[in-house]
Parts: structure tokens; sequence; C-alpha cells
């Protein structure tokens, strides 16, 4: 039986999720944040940056911001995990006061890691956002957590996009408008290649084609509208989908959870 208890911070960057998931299948999205999980029991698979992975209990899982990735059980016993969404503006700020130096990004090669000593840091966090620990008491463990990521697991400082280039130009042109109902030929030509050249290259930059791209940003739009509280219908027009349900169906696939779920978490 799937369930999922999912936390969200309402001042700053940060959340948490903890779930289990039987039948839930994640479609191949990614996240504005660096993400970073501990499987708490059973496997869980996914595909990521060009390979199949599998995350065991006792196992993390670090996720770079916009890292694409899917998800589902490896059996049919499922798997149980807890996840932290952290922004990369938050990273930057606690690794700056960590470091006393100017704020940079790290950047994760390795999406599952077998570390204990980061498994243990991480629900600890985790049990403190969901819990009732202090701001304070938080704070700390959240400094302690990205410290030791980044000290532990983080290889080199986050690459930047390249800013030129056609899958570029196309991608600008698809977060220009993403309300826009973009036809492939339109895109291309935006882009200044062929239909085939782009889709072949967006899907090698960014791990999706540019449909899954722009299906992402109008969730993420419905995400921010959401926190606000606007009424889930009326989010639903104004990011670009037919309708409620069809809203919440594709919520769910992206991040296990419906809107209004989402909404109500604090």
């Amino acid at each position: 039986m799937d369930w999922s208890r999912y936390w969200r911070s309402s001042d700053r960057p940060l959340e948490a999720m903890h779930a289990h998931f039987e039948r839930h299948v994640y479609h191949r999205h990614s996240h504005e944040t660096y993400s970073f999980g501990v499987t708490e029991d059973g496997y869980q698979a996914f595909r990521c940056r060009g390979g199949a992975h599998t995350s065991a209990a006792g196992m993390v899982i670090a996720f770079n911001p916009d890292d694409p990735h899917d998800g589902h059980a490896a059996d049919e016993l499922g798997f149980t995990y807890r996840i932290v969404h952290i922004g990369p503006e938050l990273v930057s700020d606690v690794l700056a006061d960590i470091a006393d130096r100017p704020a940079w990004l790290p950047l994760f090669d390795s999406p599952v890691l077998n570390d204990p000593v980061l498994a243990r840091n991480l629900r600890g966090l985790h049990a403190a956002l969901l819990g009732t620990a202090t701001t304070l008491a938080r704070d700390e463990l959240l400094t302690a957590t990205v410290g030791s990521m980044v000290g532990r697991a983080a290889t080199q400082r986050l690459r930047p996009s390249d800013g030129g280039g056609f899958v570029e130009r196309a991608r600008r042109r698809i977060e220009d408008a993403f309300l826009d109902d973009i036809g492939a030929d339109e895109l291309a030509e935006a882009a200044g290649c062929s239909r085939f050249a782009l889709y072949r290259g967006f899907r090698r930059a960014y791990g999706m084609g540019p449909s899954d791209y722009q299906r992402q940003l109008r969730l993420r739009a419905a995400r921010r509208l959401l926190v606000q509280g606007d009424a889930i219908g009326d989010v639903a027009a104004r990011t670009g989908f037919a309708d409620q349900s069809h809203l919440t169906r594709w919520f769910v696939r992206y991040y296990g959870m419906t809107p209004g779920r989402f909404q109500r978490a604090s």
C-alpha cells in the first residue's frame, strides 16, 4: 500500500517527504533543488545520467538541480525512503558560512552512495523537519548535513550551463513562453536546426524531450501558485492543463502526491 508524508518550509526553499511506494512509478522529471534521500527499506530503482541504479536500504541518493530521473520499486514489496529537497541558494548560503568564502555550488557525480555517515545525518535532518524540533535545531542539522554531503560526496563545483548552441536556444524559447502551444517546427526554427537534431540534442542535454521539459515548467509554476493558496482548478487553467484532473494526474506522476496534499503541507 502506497503512502506519503510531506513537509514544506514556509520561508525557505526546503522540503521533505517520507514515503512508501509499491505501485507508484515516477515519470521522468527533475527538481530545481538538490535532492538528498536515504532508502530505509526495500529497493528503489531509477535511471539517472544515462545509467540504471538501485538504492537499497541504508544507501543515499544524491541528485543535483535539474538532474532528470524516474523511479519505481524494484520488486513487489516496494520501498520506503526519506528525501530532502534543498534549494541551490540555501546550499550556497550554508557552504559560504561553513567555508567563509564566496558562495559556490557543488556537483555530485554519483547518484547513489553507500555511506552510513551520510545516511545517519540525512535521517536526523529529515526527522527534525517532519517532527517538532526547534528552528535552531533544524538549522544546525541542515548545516551539518549539507557540510557532510559536500565534504564526503561532492566531486567538484556545479558546471555552468553553456549559453550557446541550438539546444540552449530551444530551452530559452520554451522557458520564455512555456504556456504557449509551441509546435516542433516552430521550436526547431527558433533553435536553428532540424526537428530530429533538436529532439536528439535536447534529450542528450536534459535527459528528456522538449515536451516533457515544457510540462515540467508548467508543473513548477503550478507548485508556486499552490503554495500561494490558489484553488487547484484555477491553477490548472493558469498553467496550461486541460482541467484539474489533468493537473492532478501529472502532479502525482512527477511528485508522488496530489496537488491538494502538497498545498496542505506545512
